[in-house]
């Protein structure tokens, strides 16, 4: 058994020596360098010295002559100098206008109840019960429906308190525009117009348009029930044609605070809506009343002062533009409320009250302009100028 044993070792020996032998030297030679490359230096790195350094960092002519990618455009900051022009010139023609109309519109209310008078006096005795009875039976069926309707929608109309009438209008040019936005072709004239954006090649027009401007039906319906709300008050305190002005000025002012926030933090982005406006509205009212009860719609058992709510509201915007929040422009709301405000603790002294040297100098000119239409009008006296005492 042992003689086998060494035997077979023998034999197994002898096999390994000739196949090493017989394996070609391209073999032998890949197998001694997989070994070696396992256990292979790690390759020096280059000299950093200083005298290499140099010779290192400088690149060849021909990476030297390949242009890198260019940086990229410094977005100059936008000035302000044109919106700031518009603010001041638009607000100043937005209270002119509302002179000129308000005497217009008490020269007609005049001239009306004279015709309504005169007409009263001819048409009475005229006309008796049988002929209006007459009348109606002579329409159609169609003709009445129409007639009945009418008379319907103008008591609701006249139960409307003035404010209300006048709120109605700025509801309809709201809804209109939100409509706008609906048609995909008229996307990008409405982006340009109807949104405001300081960054933008179109800064002065969309400060007023944008006060018209809502792209959300939730985020319009809220501001203009806000400014039903307070529609009566604020035209109470100061007529319909003042509220107009100080309604579309404070829509440019909080518009023009925004462009300067924004300018000032870099983040130019555009926005729109009428809460700058309707805040400036919400603002006056509460700062002539401050002692007025107000509630909430969905709480009614809760009430709070108008002053309180005023106060609350500024503090609110006041964080959440000095904490940079981006659900609302808060700078625009901040700057139409202050701006409501100021006009009825200082505006209404210096701008509305000073408006009678414009109305009287209005009426001259147009006084002359009727005067110079009537046949005979002249300095020299006639059938329809005026005669020396």
């Amino acid at each position: 058994m042992a003689w086998r044993g060494c035997v077979t070792k023998w034999t197994k020996t002898q096999l390994i020596s000739r196949s090493h032998s017989s394996a070609p030297r391209g073999c032998r030679q890949s197998l001694y360098n997989q070994q070696r490359c396992g256990f292979r230096r790690e390759a020096k790195r280059p000299d950093t010295k200083k005298g290499n350094g140099s010779q290192e960092t400088n690149p060849s002519p021909h990476e030297a002559s390949t242009p890198g990618p260019p940086p990229p455009p410094k977005v100059p900051r936008p000035t302000l100098f044109t919106p700031l022009m518009f603010t001041v010139g638009f607000t100043g023609c937005s209270f002119g206008v509302a002179a000129i109309l308000q005497y217009e519109t008490l020269k007609s209310k005049v001239q009306t109840a004279k015709d309504e008078e005169e007409s009263e006096e001819l048409e009475k005795g005229s006309q008796d019960t049988a002929y209006w009875h007459d009348w109606w039976n002579q329409l159609s069926g169609f003709q009445r429906q129409l007639i009945l309707l009418m008379s319907m929608a103008d008591d609701v109309w006249s139960g409307l308190t003035e404010g209300q009438k006048t709120v109605t209008g700025i509801i309809a040019v709201n809804a209109v525009v939100l409509c706008l936005w609906r048609i995909p072709s008229m996307q990008r004239s409405m982006i340009k117009y109807f949104t405001a954006n300081p960054a933008s090649k179109t800064r002065c027009l969309p400060m007023v348009l944008s006060t018209f401007s809502h792209y959300s039906l939730i985020h319009m319906v809220a501001n203009m029930y806000v400014l039903w709300t307070f529609s009566s008050g604020i035209v109470s305190l100061l007529g319909k044609e003042q509220f107009l002005a100080v309604y579309l000025s404070a829509g440019v002012v909080s518009n023009m605070v925004s462009y300067l926030c924004k300018t000032t933090s870099g983040r130019l982005y555009p926005s729109l809506g009428a809460s700058g406006a309707v805040m400036a509205v919400l603002a006056a009212v509460c700062a002539k009343v401050p002692e007025a009860k107000l509630g909430i719609i969905f709480l009614p058992m809760v009430t709070f002062t108008a002053g309180n709510a005023l106060k609350a509201l500024i503090a609110i915007d006041a964080a959440g533009l000095f904490l940079g929040w981006r659900l609302f422009d808060h700078a625009a709301h901040l700057g139409g409320a202050l701006f409501g405000v100021w006009y009825v603790a200082y505006g209404y002294k210096l701008i509305w009250r000073k408006r009678e040297p414009f109305v009287k100098l209005w009426h001259d000119i147009r006084s002359l302009g009727a005067g110079g239409s009537r046949p005979g009008g002249g300095a020299g006296g006639g059938a329809g100028g005026p005669r020396p005492q």
